[in-house]
């Protein structure tokens, strides 16, 4: 029997404005199988920030099932949502959102103590996470001190500290060159590989979407193979 790590069956999303009913998605329909990387592209305004925050459960869907790991999510209270959210979902950002007061070690360490790790096995974790990302030489450096290649490497290794099963990305390299953008993106694909994480990857670069197990399309709401 295949597992899946993320599915949506049927999931809609809409908005009223100004009495008129906006929909964002329509229908969408997906399955993340264990270690797939799959890309999510289509045009600006085509709803994949709406659809990531939904798979995030940072935003409810108007209607559909969802559901992390094989558990539904549709009637879960705002407290166990963020405790599924904590333990089985990571994200990365186009802009890294690192805490610029802590140090890139600390900043991976702390999503692993909020989660309840001891501080030994969090630091532990978080310099293989660095290490594996080429920031062996970099833990105890705040934000401010590292390139913004290297400020993204280390929210992606800070976003699977708590070893999650699914792993979210908006436009990780959207912020960085392309060769920067590439070698961060060669980094995540490999770490979520090795890690054996499902990931869904909003990007505008197909080059790197290629790359990825497979692509799906997100077109005026709707939701293509």
């Amino acid at each position: 029997m295949i597992k899946y790590s993320l599915q949506l069956h049927q999931v809609k999303r809409h908005f009223v404005q100004g009495g008129q009913t906006l929909e964002v998605l329509k229908n969408i329909n997906l399955q993340l199988k264990k270690g797939e990387s799959v890309a999510l592209v289509g045009p600006s305004g085509a709803g994949k920030t709406t659809l990531l925050q939904i798979c995030g459960l940072l935003e409810a869907p108007t209607s559909g099932i969802l559901k992390i790991d094989g558990q539904s999510c549709e009637s879960l209270d705002d407290f166990q949502r963020t405790i599924l959210r904590r333990q089985y979902l990571g994200f990365v950002y186009q802009f890294h959102h690192l805490l610029p007061e802590f140090s890139a070690l600390e900043n991976v360490m702390f999503p692993q103590l909020i989660n309840g790790e001891t501080k030994p096995k969090a630091r532990a974790q978080a310099e293989l996470l660095l290490k594996n990302m080429g920031l062996e030489h970099r833990l105890h450096h705040r934000p401010n001190q590292l390139s913004g290649g290297e400020q993204q490497r280390v929210a992606i290794a800070r976003a699977v500290s708590n070893s999650p099963k699914v792993l979210l990305a908006d436009e990780p390299t959207g912020n960085l060159d392309n060769a920067t953008g590439e070698k961060v993106f060669s980094e995540m694909l490999n770490l979520v590989s090795n890690a054996n994480l499902s990931a869904l990857i909003a990007t505008h670069n197909m080059e790197l979407a290629a790359r990825m197990d497979r692509i799906v399309y997100l077109k005026d709401g709707v939701l293509l193979a």
